[in-house]
């Protein structure tokens, strides 16, 4: 198993390509030709995640593109890094800027969701359209999953990154992640928590977790900033999601301001079993 999932990891890296931004070394996948899609992951997770969603969106004709956070997946873990929402919002426009991407469809998982928005809300002559997956927008109540509560709190979080059995994580990512076990095998699902880990053990991401900015202020500017946007969105959900559920859903079309939803046999990460019908989501309402 274990060489299956530094296969896996060997495969990811093959496919994309090492790019600076703001001083920081991260990995791009980067395919297609078209309009720039750019997909935002969340934790615990990287680009990993559009491993599959990216030359979707290329067959598609569109240019998938999907970076690593810094603290996470391939990227570079500076110490001395603001790993809040504002920090990795900030880095994400110097990423795109990196990229040679002048204006750019955006998708936002997770907490890419709040960095996303942060930085669609600064810059919305860049935006073309917005697809929100499985994410929030609520920072004045929102609580973290139970699963990853405990990487918030120092100590704790050291200890339950540390002592969890790396086949325990990957059942719990199914359990919470991933509705169709047959399409991802166990090595893809370690891969994610190999590349959690990598380099630091793991440490810039309990930097991430703490770095939430869960205020109501933070929530107003989002709810008043997505009010003012001129670009289409639409919100598309793994309807299974047992963290990210029908509230929060609700939360997301009402900061939107959209009516529809598309639905997805999947949970919260519906990137690994719904890679095609997120893509198809996304062309379409790049086109209309």
């Amino acid at each position: 198993m274990k060489a299956d999932v530094a296969n896996e990891i060997s495969r990811h890296e093959a496919n994309g390509r090492r790019f600076e931004a703001g001083g920081v070394g991260s990995f791009v996948l980067d395919q297609g030709d078209g309009d720039p899609v750019v997909c935002l992951h969340g934790v615990p997770v990287s680009s990993f995640l559009y491993r599959k969603v990216v030359p979707e969106l290329a067959q598609r004709g569109l240019r998938g593109v999907a970076f690593d956070f810094p603290g996470l997946g391939l990227a570079d873990r500076p110490q001395d890094f603001d790993y809040s929402w504002s920090g990795l919002a900030q880095w994400t426009g110097e990423a795109i800027d990196a990229l040679g991407i002048e204006r750019c469809h955006l998708v936002v998982h997770d907490i890419g969701g709040p960095v996303g928005f942060e930085w669609a809300i600064r810059n919305p002559d860049r935006v073309l359209s917005l697809t929100a997956l499985n994410t929030l927008v609520n920072a004045a109540t929102f609580h973290r999953p139970w699963s990853m509560h405990p990487f918030s709190i120092r100590g704790l979080g050291e200890v339950w990154l540390r002592a969890t059995p790396k086949l325990l994580f990957s059942e719990l990512f199914y359990l919470q992640g991933i509705a169709d076990r047959a399409a991802v095998p166990r090595s893809e699902v370690l891969a994610h928590v190999e590349l959690l880990r990598r380099g630091d053990n793991g440490e810039a991401f309990l930097q991430i977790m703490r770095g939430f900015e869960l205020s109501e202020a933070k929530e107003r500017f989002f709810f008043d900033g997505l009010a003012q946007r001129g670009y289409p969105a639409q919100v598309v959900w793994g309807e299974q999601d047992p963290a990210l559920g029908a509230e929060r859903r609700a939360e997301v079309k009402r900061a939107l301001r959209v009516e529809d939803e598309t639905l997805l046999p999947g949970k919260h990460f519906l990137q690994e079993d719904q890679a095609p019908a997120v893509a198809a989501a996304v062309a379409a309402l790049a086109a209309g």
